[in-house]
């Protein structure tokens, strides 16, 4: 299938990168779905309705959402129990829109706006301070906290990208220097 495709089922997706449909976010599900390797119903954030505008752009039967991926539930956010915490600072890595704010050996807390709901930062916390609430508004995930989510979840990747190569080039000079050292003993 053409990308043009790829990006269309993907503009549909809530944008959550949570890795619940078995993929490592929206845009490799969107891939999946495209290739016919994945099916339309494997997405419990874009629930029901997510599954019919699905359905409608690749002219598929709407079907029930697959069990095996979740279950379609009110909106919520991660929660930092902030007298828990310990400032491991395990939680910021996974969360895939930098939602959570803190440093080592620091309280940590989540920007609740930012947050997508993907509870991937539960998981590596040490001492199970992160929670999960209901939120009350806004209620619903929709276009436009889609569309955020995505810019953000976008801004980490080139942010890691930016400091994995100023990484390498750092070590490089390092090297570099290491060299002309033992050239002069």
């Amino acid at each position: 299938m053409t990308q043009f495709l790829v990006s269309q089922i993907d503009a549909l997706l809530p944008q959550t990168q949570c890795t619940k449909c078995g993929y490592a976010g929206c845009k490799p599900y969107a891939q999946a779905i495209s290739e016919n390797k994945a099916d339309i119903n494997q997405c419990p954030p874009g629930g029901s309705a997510g599954i019919s505008k699905l359905a409608a752009l690749l002219g598929v039967d709407e079907k029930p959402l697959n069990p095996n991926f979740g279950i379609e539930q009110p909106r919520k956010v991660a929660f930092i129990i902030e007298a828990d915490c310990i400032g491991c600072t395990k939680c910021l890595a996974p969360c895939p829109v930098d939602a959570i704010l803190g440093a080592n050996k620091q309280m940590h807390t989540v920007i609740a706006a930012e947050c997508t709901g993907c509870e991937l930062c539960i998981a590596p916390c040490p001492v199970d301070c992160i929670i999960m609430q209901e939120i009350e508004l806004p209620s619903s995930w929709d276009q436009t906290a889609a569309n955020h989510a995505k810019q953000r979840y976008q801004n980490k990747q080139l942010r890691l990208q930016k400091q994995a190569k100023e990484k390498v080039e750092r070590q490089k000079k390092q090297k570099l220097l290491l060299a002309k050292l033992k050239a002069k003993k």
